[in-house]
C-alpha cells in the first residue's frame, strides 16, 4: 500500500502488510464500479486532470484494490486513480483483488482515505462518525487506533452539528475548519445566511469571525435580559398555535401589550393561514 497508510490502517487490519503477497492483475475499467462506502464525495477536477496526464505518460504506478462482486468488481481503495484512468482513455488498470466482507470494505475505504488526508473537513467528520457507529467504539478508541488525539476527533465530529447551509459552504471550500468551528458558537442562527455571504465577500479571517460572533452573542444576551419572562401559559398557547397553523408562531409578551407573529412562506401559504383564521366564521 502507499506511504499514506500509517499505523492507523494496521490498527484495524493487522494483516494488511501481507497484501504484497497478492497478485497484481490488469482489470478492465468497464468491469469496475465505485465503492459505495467511499467517504470522499467531491473529486477535484484539476487534480484528476493532472493525474490523468501522468497516467497517460507513465501508467498507473500503484495498483488499486478491488473485491469481486456479482457484476465484476468494486473499488475498495483507489477510486481517484480509477477515475483518472478513465479520463486518460485507458482500457485496463493494475489491481489487487481481495476477498472482503461489506464491513471490512467499508472500514478499509474509510481508514485509507483518512490516512491519505485528502478529504474535506466534512467528509473527514462523516468518516470518523461512520467508523465509531459501525465499530461501536468511542472517540478515545478511534483516536488511539488512528494515531490521532481525542480533541482532533471531537472537533471534526462537532462539524456535523452545523446547519446544512454551513456544511455546504464547508464542503465547497468556501469556509475553513476554523470558520466552521467559530460558527458553532453563534447563538442567533437566523444571522447565518447573511453572515456566510459576509465571510466570503469580505474574506474574513477566522480571528475576525470569532470577534464578530462574540459581539453578536453579547447583543443576544443583552436582548434576552430585556425581555420579560415568558409564562407557562404563553409557551403552551404558542405550541398550540404552531400545531394549528403548521408553521412557526411566536407570542411576544410586552410590559403593556404583546403581539403574535405567524410565519408564512409565500402567498399560497398566506391564504392557507387566512382560511384557518376564518374557519370558525
Amino acid at each position: 500500500m502507499g506511504k499514506g497508510l500509517g499505523k492507523g490502517i494496521n490498527a484495524f487490519f493487522p494483516n494488511a502488510s501481507k497484501d504484497t503477497e497478492l497478485q497484481v492483475e490488469e482489470i478492465k475499467l468497464t468491469d469496475i464500479r465505485p465503492n459505495p462506502y467511499q467517504p470522499r464525495k467531491i473529486f477535484d477536477e484539476t487534480g484528476l486532470q493532472e493525474l490523468s496526464e501522468s497516467i497517460s505518460a507513465h501508467g498507473v504506478i500503484q495498483p488499486i484494490m478491488l473485491r469481486r462482486s456479482i457484476k465484476g468488481y468494486e473499488i475498495v481503495v483507489g477510486e481517484r486513480r480509477f477515475r483518472a484512468s478513465k479520463l486518460a482513455g485507458q482500457k485496463t488498470i493494475p489491481a489487487v483483488v481481495k476477498e472482503l466482507s461489506d464491513d471490512e470494505m467499508m472500514e478499509l475505504a474509510l481508514v485509507e482515505n483518512l490516512q491519505r488526508e485528502n478529504l474535506n473537513p466534512l467528509e473527514e467528520a462523516k468518516a470518523y462518525q461512520k467508523l465509531m457507529e459501525h465499530l461501536q467504539i468511542t472517540q478515545d478508541d478511534l483516536a488511539q487506533r488512528l494515531g490521532k488525539s481525542r480533541p482532533h476527533i471531537a472537533n471534526y465530529v462537532r462539524l456535523l452539528q452545523l446547519p446544512l447551509m454551513v456544511q455546504e459552504y464547508l464542503s465547497e471550500g468556501k469556509l475553513t475548519m476554523g470558520h466552521a468551528r467559530s460558527l458553532l458558537g453563534l447563538k442567533n442562527t437566523q444571522q447565518l445566511s447573511s453572515l456566510l455571504q459576509k465571510i466570503v465577500q469580505e474574506q474574513m479571517s477566522v480571528r475576525q469571525l470569532e470577534e464578530w460572533v462574540k459581539r453578536a452573542n453579547q447583543d443576544v444576551s443583552r436582548e434576552t435580559k430585556k425581555k420579560p419572562a415568558v409564562s407557562k401559559l404563553v409557551k403552551s398557547r404558542e405550541s398550540q398555535l404552531k400545531t394549528y397553523f403548521g408553521t412557526n408562531v411566536q407570542i411576544k409578551p410586552g410590559r403593556k401589550k404583546g403581539k403574535i407573529e405567524i410565519d408564512y412562506f409565500n402567498e399560497e401559504d398566506l391564504e392557507r393561514i387566512f382560511h384557518l383564521l376564518h374557519k370558525e366564521d
